[in-house]
């Protein structure tokens, strides 16, 4: 080992910073850009873990890309990834997105194609010595299926174990975002996510044209205490929720971070839990006692 190594290492120990980190500086963190020998280096520095980004092509207003979705989950989960060593899987655009079907550009696979690549690609990557595997995701219409998802691990053996990161903005973020913000309402292309887009890919955001249509809420299925596939449709027709000309990079960059920091600890617990795969074997066996 040559003396600088020793000398990073020694340095390291002493300030609490990650060896596996220092290993992984020559390592890239996207899976598509390691070499077959380096994969295997990155699945002993990554301790095992890998990140699928999650999104979907679908329109965002007329001011977006179609892959933003993709484009934030990406951005989101190398950055972190480069803060804490793990192996992130290429862009994954097979996701749940029936609900913009009338919109020009989207891809909507088939549910059954759609659970099915994504179980067949955990799979893939657990026989490649993956056992721990983090779902990002950055398109709401994923949210309840990739919550099913997770539940169905339970109904037959697996040697892996899947994790939902699941956001949350803290308070002082919320503050900061507030503060810069020019509207009040949103959920889709709105002022945040564009302010994302700007600040991650500005190249690809025209923003000149988020006034071009309407993103206020129709407010078109009125049913109290029901829930139809429609709601979304019911709302905002063009596929458009909020009003983005006040989006600005600065707002994408502490809404963008915030998230980054938050994976960044998840990816550090996830290597460390050992309840989950215990008590996840466990399951299995009791659910294979006779009788049960």
């Amino acid at each position: 080992m040559k003396k600088n190594s020793i000398i990073l290492i020694i340095t390291a120990l002493c300030f609490g910073v990650s060896t596996h980190n220092l290993h992984s500086q020559n390592l890239p963190v996207a899976w598509e850009e390691l070499t077959s020998g380096d994969f295997a280096k990155a699945v002993t520095v990554s301790q095992g873990v890998c990140i699928i980004p999650m999104g979907v092509i679908e329109k965002h207003g007329q001011h977006l890309p179609l892959g933003t979705d993709l484009y934030t989950a990406r951005d989101l989960s190398l950055r972190a990834a480069q803060k804490e060593y793990a192996i992130v899987f290429p862009p994954y655009f097979t996701g749940q997105i029936f609900e913009a079907k009338q919109q020009p550009g989207t891809v909507a696979y088939s549910t059954e194609l759609i659970y099915k690549l994504l179980d067949e690609t955990c799979r893939e990557i657990s026989r490649n010595g993956i056992k721990k595997i983090i779902l990002v995701n950055s398109h709401g219409g994923n949210n309840n299926f990739l919550l099913y998802f997770c539940q169905t691990q339970l109904e037959s053996e697996r040697d892996y174990v899947v994790y939902l990161y699941r956001p949350e903005v803290d308070s002082q973020t919320q503050k900061s975002i507030a503060a810069l913000r020019k509207s009040t309402t949103g959920g889709h292309a709105d002022e945040v996510e564009s302010s994302i887009m700007m600040y991650i890919r500005p190249d690809l955001v025209k923003i000149e044209r988020a006034g071009d249509e309407s993103g206020a809420d129709l407010d078109r299925f009125k049913i109290a205490n029901a829930y139809s596939s429609i709601w979304w449709y019911g709302k905002y027709p063009n596929h458009y929720a909020g009003d983005a000309r006040g989006a600005n990079p600065k707002l994408g960059e502490i809404a963008q971070n915030q998230k980054i920091d938050q994976l960044t600890q998840v990816i550090r617990e996830v290597k460390a839990d050992k309840s989950a795969p215990g008590l996840q074997n466990q399951f299995y066996k009791e659910a294979l006692l006779p009788g049960r």
